[in-house]
C-alpha cells in the first residue's frame, strides 16, 4: 500500500499497465479534498488543483476570477505572482484554464526546488488570493475616458478578458458552438458563455467576483492530481501545510444537474458577424445536434466515440462521406463529432458554406444516414478500425507542447469532477475490451445509431451571416457608454479619471520580487539532453533509427530533400501535403485507401519545411516528409502504406480533389482569428529572408488569399484538371528525389522495422540527381494592414537581424524576452488591455518581431514597440531581470518533449545544421549575455527605418488611422 501523509486517508490504487503508471488515490481527513496522484518513473513531475465552477450567466465570473487569482495573494502580495514565476522558474509548462464547468491551475516541471516553488505559489493563489478590486477592474472590465483625465471625451471599455472573449467571439466557430451549447441546454450551467460575452461582461461586479471565489475555490470543492516521480505523501505535505490545514470541510452542493430533456426536436434561426462582406451566399451554417448519456458512464462516453468515429472519422466515413460530397454545402462544419467536454455529452454534425434555404435538406441527409446505419450497419472492418485508433490514442506516449501527465490528468478531470471513478476516466483499457466483444454483434452499431436517431433532444441550428451585425453590436455598445456617462454627475467623472489614475499607479508600481521564491542559473542543468541515432544505409538509401521508449508504437517518415520546382508549382506544395494523405493510391480509390489507413495506422500525414541556414538566413533548405505511426503489431503495413502512397499516388479523383481544396480554405480561413499575431508576424517577416518569404506564401495571410483565389476559379472549365496535373507533377517531381528514412521505436524491434522497409522498398523510383530547390529573394520592407471580419487587431513589427551562428543571435533572443517580461507585458497586456503582446526572435529568418494578440488598439501598440526599445537604452536594469530572460529562454530549449517527438526535432534539426552541438553551442552562449549585449544589439538592429509593419484589423478600424500609413490588403 502506497505511504499518505498523516492528514490524509489512502483510498486504493490501482496500476495501468498500458500507460506505465499507478494511479494512487487519497482523501483529505479535515476537508474532504481528494487527491488523485500517478506515480510514473518520469522526472517531468506535474501538478494541478481544480474547483467545478458552475456560472449561472455569461459575465464571465469564473474566467475572470481565473486570472485575478494570479495577480497577488497573501503570502506573495506581488501585483503579477504568475507572470513573474514564469521568468523565475525553469517550468516545463505554466497556465490556468477555465471551462465550462471547472477551472484548473497546472504546471510541470522537471527541477524538484522548482517544483516546491511552484506548488508553494499555486497554492496560494487559488486558496488566498488578494482580489484587489484594482486587479479584477485590469483583468475584467472598466469603464475608461477614451482621452485619459478628459471627462468630455467619450467612455470605453477595456480588460483583458474583455478583449480576449471579443476576440474569441469574432470567429464564426465560436459564435456557432456557443449558440448550439445555449441551446441544448436550456437550462443549466452550458446554456451560458463560461469565457464571458462580451455584452454581458460589463454586468459583472467586484462583489459578485469574490463571492463566487468564497463558494467555490474551497478544499471541499477542489480535486488535486499529480504526476510523476515525487511521492504523494511529499505532495500532500505540501499541501497540508500550504493550505488544507487552515480550513474546515464544508457541505457544498456545487453540482451540475441532468439537463430537461425535450421531447420533440428544436429549430432555431440566429447570425454570426461577417464583416465588410455584402455578398453572404454560401456562408450560412447548418448543424445538428444531439444531446447523449453522461461521461461519468465510461461505458458510454466510450461508445459515443465508436459511433462517432464510425460516422465521421475519415473520407470513408458514411455521414463523413455524404457531407464532403453533397453540393448542399462546402464542407463538413468543424463542430462535426462527439464533445463530451459537459457533464452531459453531445453529437453534432452538419456543414459550414451553406445557405439558409437547404436547412431541411441538410439534416434530412444526415437523418437518412443515420437511418442507414441504423438499418443496415456498416463494414466489421470498419468498427474495428475504429476500435484500434481508440486503442492507439491511449498508448501513445505524447508530450509535444504539453506534458504527457498533464494531458493524462486534464483527459480524465472532466468525468472525475462529475463523480465518475478516476480509473475508469483514465484507464480505458477495459472499457476498449468489453467493446470489443460488443461490435461482434452485427446489431450493435445498429443500436448504437437507433438510439441517437430515436432521441428527441435534437436542435437544428442555421447560423446566417450578417454584414451589419459588428456595426449594431457597436452601437448598442456605444449607446450603453453614452447612458453611463449621461447618469454621471461631476463627482462620478472624476472618480472614473482617479481609479484609471489608480490603476496605472499599480501597474507601475515596483514589487519587491525577492518575496517570491526563484531558481537561478546555478540550477540549470549543466547539459542539453538530446538522443542519438543510428545512421545506416538501406537499400543505398540513408535510412536513421532512434531506440526510444514509445510504448509499443512505430514511426516512420520518408524525407526529400526539395528538388527545384515551377513557381506555380511552389506555390501549390502545401496544399500538396494536405491533398496527399486523403488521396486514392495504387489501385485503391480515397475511400479505401482511407479505409485501410484507419484499419492500421495511427495516422498518415505530409508536410514541406523550409529553413535558414545556422550562418547565412538568406541562403536556406526545403524538405517534403511523409509520417506515419502505428502500433508494432502492424509495422509492416505502416510502411507498405507509406511506400503506396509515395510511389503511386494517385490524383485522377477530381470531385474529391475538389472537395478538399473547399476544406482546406475554410480550414484556413479560421485560423486568422485565432492565430492572428502569429499571421502578422510571419508577413512582417516576409520582406526580411528568402525562407520567411516563403512561408508567408505557404501557410501565411498571402497563402490564405492565394487558397481563396484558387478554390474560387476551380469552377472554370478545365480549372481542375489543370489543378490535379500540377499535383501529380509535384508528386514525380518528389517520387523521383534523393530521398531517407527515420525509424523510431523500441530498441528490440528496430530490425524488424528495418527488414520490412528493405522488403518493401525493393520497388522504387529511380532517383534523378537534380538541383534542389532555393527559394527566391524576398522582397523588401512591408507597411500592410490586411482586413477582415474582427473585432480586436494583431500587431506585428520585425527587422532585419543575424542568423542562428552569429555572435549577436543569442544577445537578441535574450532581448526579445527581456522586453516581453518588463515592459511589453505591462505596456501592452495590462495597461492597452490586450490579452497578450510580446517579442521574439526567429534565428530561422533572423528577424526580431514584435507582437500584440487580440488588441483594441492599433497605433498606440506600434508606438509601445518603439517605446520598449527607448525605455531598455535610456536605463539601467537590474541583473536579476537580464537572468530571468536568460531562465525562461533555457526552460524553453530544455523542455522535454515526447519520445518520438524530440527524436524526429533531433534528424530534422541535423538536416538544417541545427546539430546537437550546435544546439549545445547556443544554449550556453545564451547563458553567457548580458546586459551591454542587449543594449548593444537593441541599438544595432532596432532602427526604426529598417521597421517591417504589419497589422490585422477590419476595414473601419483601419480608415479611422490614416496616419499609420499602412497599404490595405483585403484577406
Amino acid at each position: 500500500m502506497s505511504q499518505a501523509h498523516p492528514a490524509f486517508d489512502f483510498i486504493r490504487q490501482h496500476a495501468i499497465p498500458a500507460l506505465n503508471i499507478g494511479l494512487e488515490e487519497y482523501r483529505h481527513r479535515g476537508t474532504g479534498a481528494v487527491h488523485y496522484h500517478l506515480a510514473a518513473e518520469d522526472d517531468q513531475n506535474a501538478f494541478l488543483v481544480a474547483f467545478r465552477t458552475v456560472p449561472q450567466d455569461s459575465s464571465g465570473v469564473a474566467h475572470i476570477l481565473e486570472h485575478t487569482s494570479l495577480c497577488g495573494s497573501r503570502k506573495y502580495p506581488v501585483r503579477d505572482p504568475f507572470f513573474m514565476m514564469t521568468r523565475r522558474s525553469l517550468n516545463t509548462f505554466m497556465n490556468a484554464f477555465t471551462a465550462s464547468d471547472w477551472t484548473a491551475y497546472p504546471f510541470a516541471t522537471r527541477n524538484r526546488k522548482d517544483f516546491d516553488n511552484l506548488l508553494d505559489v499555486y497554492l496560494d493563489a487559488v486558496f488566498f488570493p488578494s482580489l484587489n478590486e484594482l486587479d479584477f477592474l485590469q483583468e475584467g472590465h472598466r469603464v475608461e475616458f477614451a482621452e485619459p483625465g478628459n471627462p468630455d471625451s467619450e467612455l470605453v471599455y477595456k480588460g483583458v478578458v474583455y478583449n480576449e472573449m471579443k476576440g474569441a467571439m469574432s470567429a464564426p466557430v465560436s459564435t456557432l458552438y456557443q449558440t448550439m451549447t445555449r441551446e441544448l441546454f436550456p437550462s443549466i450551467t452550458y446554456h451560458h458563455n463560461s469565457g464571458g460575452d462580451p455584452a454581458h461582461i460589463p454586468d459583472l461586479s467586484y462583489q459578485q467576483l469574490k463571492a463566487f471565489h468564497a463558494r467555490h475555490y474551497h478544499p471541499s470543492n477542489a480535486v488535486f492530481m499529480t504526476y510523476g516521480d515525487i511521492p504523494a505523501a511529499a505532495h500532500q505535505a505540501h499541501f497540508e501545510q500550504g493550505a488544507l490545514q487552515q480550513f474546515d470541510a464544508l457541505e457544498l452542493n456545487i453540482a451540475v444537474p441532468d439537463e430537461q430533456r425535450y421531447r420533440t426536436p428544436v429549430q432555431v434561426d440566429d447570425h454570426y458577424a461577417l464583416d465588410g462582406e455584402e455578398d453572404t451566399e454560401d456562408k450560412t451554417h447548418i448543424v445538428v445536434g444531439w444531446l447523449l448519456d453522461n461521461i461519468t458512464d465510461a461505458e458510454a462516453l466510450m461508445r459515443g466515440h465508436l459511433l462517432s468515429g464510425v460516422l465521421l472519422d475519415n473520407g470513408a466515413s458514411p455521414l463523413r462521406h455524404a457531407l464532403e460530397t453533397t453540393k448542399l454545402g462546402c464542407a463538413p462544419s468543424p463542430l462535426c463529432g462527439l464533445s463530451d467536454s459537459s457533464r452531459e455529452m453531445f453529437f453534432v454534425a452538419g456543414l459550414e458554406g451553406s445557405n439558409p434555404e437547404h436547412a431541411e435538406a441538410v439534416e434530412n441527409l444526415i437523418l437518412a444516414v443515420l437511418e442507414k446505419v441504423a438499418s443496415e450497419g456498416v463494414p466489421q472492418d470498419t468498427v474495428e478500425a475504429v476500435l484500434h485508433q481508440l486503442e492507439l490514442s491511449q498508448r501513445e506516449i505524447s508530450g509535444d507542447g504539453f506534458p504527457f501527465g498533464l494531458q493524462l490528468m486534464v483527459h480524465g478531470l472532466g468525468p472525475i469532477l462529475h463523480g465518475a471513478a478516476a480509473i475508469e476516466a483514465i484507464d480505458i483499457d477495459p472499457v476498449l475490451a468489453r467493446l470489443r466483444e460488443q461490435i461482434k454483434d452485427p446489431e450493435f452499431i445498429k443500436g448504437l445509431a437507433c438510439k441517437l436517431l430515436n432521441n428527441p433532444h435534437r436542435v437544428r441550428l442555421v447560423m446566417r451571416p450578417d454584414p451589419q451585425l459588428s456595426e449594431q453590436q457597436s452601437a448598442a455598445e456605444a449607446a450603453r457608454l453614452a447612458a453611463i456617462k449621461a447618469g454621471m454627475d461631476d463627482a462620478a467623472k472624476q472618480q472614473v479619471i482617479h481609479m484609471a489614475e489608480q490603476l496605472l499607479a499599480r501597474q507601475n508600481q515596483q514589487d519587491d520580487p525577492e518575496v517570491l521564491p526563484r531558481v537561478g542559473l546555478e540550477d540549470v542543468p549543466a547539459e542539453l539532453s538530446i538522443p542519438t541515432g543510428q545512421q545506416d544505409q538501406l537499400l543505398e538509401m540513408p535510412a536513421t533509427s532512434f531506440a526510444r521508449g514509445t510504448n509499443g508504437l512505430v514511426y516512420q517518415q520518408v524525407v526529400v530533400e526539395l528538388p527545384a520546382l515551377a513557381d506555380e508549382l511552389v506555390e501549390l506544395l502545401p496544399l500538396y501535403t494536405e491533398l496527399l494523405p486523403e488521396l486514392g493510391y495504387g489501385e485503391l480509390d480515397y475511400l479505401q485507401a482511407q479505409s485501410q489507413q484507419a484499419a492500421v495506422t495511427g495516422g498518415i500525414g505530409a508536410s514541406v519545411g523550409i529553413r535558414g541556414a545556422v550562418d547565412d538566413v538568406q541562403r536556406d533548405r526545403s524538405y517534403f516528409t511523409l509520417s506515419g505511426k502505428a502500433l508494432l503489431r502492424n509495422h509492416t503495413a505502416l510502411a507498405e502504406i507509406m511506400h503506396s502512397m509515395f510511389t503511386s499516388a494517385r490524383f485522377d479523383e477530381l470531385p474529391r480533389i475538389r472537395e478538399l481544396v473547399a476544406q482546406e480554405r475554410m480550414y484556413r480561413e479560421q485560423r486568422v482569428t485565432s492565430a492572428g499575431h502569429s499571421l502578422a508576424m510571419a508577413a512582417a517577416s516576409s520582406g526580411l529572408a528568402p525562407n520567411a518569404a516563403l512561408q508567408h506564401r505557404w501557410s501565411g495571410l498571402a497563402g490564405i488569399k492565394a487558397l481563396k483565389a484558387l478554390d474560387d476559379s476551380l469552377d472554370e472549365p478545365k480549372a481542375l484538371e489543370k489543378l490535379a496535373e500540377q499535383l501529380a507533377a509535384i508528386h514525380q517531381q518528389l517520387s523521383q528525389a534523393p530521398r531517407q528514412l527515420l525509424l523510431i521505436g523500441e530498441a528490440e524491434h528496430l530490425n524488424a522495422q528495418r527488414d520490412s522497409l528493405s522488403a518493401i522498398w525493393q520497388q522504387r523510383p529511380a532517383i534523378q540527381n537534380g538541383t534542389a530547390f532555393a527559394a527566391p529573394a524576398a522582397p523588401g520592407r512591408l507597411a500592410q494592414a490586411w482586413t477582415t471580419s474582427t473585432q480586436v487587431n494583431f500587431c506585428a513589427r520585425a527587422y532585419p537581424c543575424v542568423a542562428a551562428e552569429h555572435e549577436d543571435a543569442p544577445a537578441l533572443t535574450v532581448l526579445a524576452a527581456f522586453l516581453r517580461n518588463n515592459y511589453l507585458h505591462r505596456a501592452i497586456r495590462e495597461q492597452g488591455g490586450a490579452y497578450g503582446g510580446g517579442a521574439s526572435f526567429d534565428v530561422d529568418s533572423g528577424a526580431f518581431r514584435f507582437y500584440s494578440y487580440r488588441d483594441p488598439r492599433l497605433g498606440e501598440t506600434l508606438a509601445d514597440f518603439d517605446q520598449s526599445v527607448q525605455w531598455l537604452l535610456e536605463n539601467q536594469h537590474e541583473w536579476r531581470l537580464v537572468e530571468e530572460a536568460i531562465l525562461g529562454i533555457v526552460s524553453n530549449i530544455d523542455k522535454p518533449g515526447s519520445p518520438a517527438g524530440e527524436a524526429k526535432k533531433t534528424f530534422h534539426g541535423n538536416l538544417h545544421g541545427r546539430t546537437p552541438e550546435q544546439r549545445r553551442r547556443y544554449r550556453a552562449r545564451i547563458l553567457a549575455v548580458r546586459e551591454a549585449d542587449i543594449k548593444r544589439v537593441a541599438e544595432t538592429y532596432l532602427k526604426p527605418e529598417q521597421a517591417s509593419t504589419v497589422v490585422i484589423t477590419d476595414a473601419q478600424t483601419l480608415e479611422k488611422h490614416p496616419e499609420l500609413g499602412l497599404e490595405r490588403v483585403k484577406l
